[in-house]
C-alpha cells in the first residue's frame, strides 16, 4: 500500500494538470529504507509528448546524486496519461527500473487538465509484472 500525504497527492495531480496535454513526470523522494514519500521533485518531460514521458538524463543524474547525498531513494515515480486510463503502458512497464518504487499514474483524459476527476492509481512493477496497490491519503504522516 502507498501512504501519501494529501499535500503530495495534490501536488502530483496539479503537476499532471499543469503539463496537460503533455505527460507530466516526477519523483517523490524519501529517506532510504523508509517507504515514506516526502520530497516532491517535479521533472521536465524531455520528450514533451502527450503519449510518452522521458526524464531529462542530466536532470535525472543530478536528482540521483542529490538523493545519494541526502540518503534518500525514489519512493514514488509518477507520470500522467493524457488520453488513456491510469494504467501502465507496455513502454511504462519496460522502463520501470526501480523495483522498490511505487509507480503512480494520474489520468487527465477525462478532465483535459482542468478541474474534475483525475484518477490516481499506484502500482508495483517488478520484472515486468504489474501489481496495483491501494493508495491511502492522510492529512500528515503524524496523524
Amino acid at each position: 500500500m502507498l501512504t501519501l500525504t494529501q499535500e503530495l497527492h495534490d501536488r502530483i495531480v496539479a503537476h499532471a494538470r499543469q503539463d496537460h496535454p503533455d505527460e507530466a513526470c516526477g519523483v517523490v523522494a524519501g529517506p532510504a529504507g523508509s517507504d515514506r514519500p516526502e520530497r516532491f521533485v517535479p521533472m521536465l518531460n524531455a520528450a514533451r509528448s502527450p503519449t510518452f514521458y522521458e526524464f531529462d538524463s542530466s536532470d535525472l543524474l543530478r536528482l540521483y546524486r542529490e538523493m545519494d547525498d541526502r540518503d534518500e531513494e525514489p519512493i514514488v515515480i509518477y507520470h500522467s496519461h493524457t488520453a488513456t486510463e491510469a494504467y501502465p503502458s507496455r513502454t511504462d512497464i519496460s522502463l520501470a527500473m526501480e523495483p522498490g518504487a511505487h509507480y503512480v499514474l494520474v489520468s487527465t483524459a477525462e478532465c483535459g487538465g482542468e478541474e474534475g476527476p483525475a484518477p490516481f492509481r499506484s502500482y508495483r512493477i517488478v520484472d515486468g509484472v504489474v501489481t496495483e496497490e491501494d493508495v491511502r491519503i492522510v492529512p500528515s504522516y503524524d496523524s
